[in-house]
């Protein structure tokens, strides 16, 4: 089993969405990302600029969150997989996109869309 970085929860104001509402009045998202990679190298040098800034990353990930709008779920959690999958050292990466207010017609706690993506 690979090592594993995870950010869970990582939360902003979006405007993603096919309808108008949500683009008008956006709404609240949240990512989790999960790096799959080898840290043996920058735990044995206990070298930073050999594994990934979580700190980071999680500001890239948040700026993509909350930026350019797209309507699907799907299309922001590839975006966001892209960039994770930038870092060299990133062998693979699951985001999981939440959508806790989506607008179903009935009551429901969260819709998520998770991909999973590698080299």
């Amino acid at each position: 089993m690979p090592d594993r970085i995870t950010v869970h929860g990582l939360t902003g104001h979006g405007f993603h969405g096919v309808y108008p509402a949500e683009r008008e009045r956006g709404q609240t998202f949240r990512v989790d990302a999960v790096l799959e990679l080898d840290t043996a190298p920058a735990a044995a040098a206990d070298d930073l600029t050999r594994t990934v800034n979580y700190a980071e990353l999680s500001q890239r990930l948040h700026a993509v969150l909350v930026g350019e709008p797209v309507d699907l779920l799907e299309t922001l959690a590839q975006r966001l997989a892209d960039l994770c999958l930038a870092y060299p050292v990133v062998e693979a990466v699951e985001i999981t996109v939440h959508k806790p207010d989506a607008d179903l017609g009935v009551p429901a706690a969260d819709v998520t869309v998770a991909i999973r993506r590698g080299r």
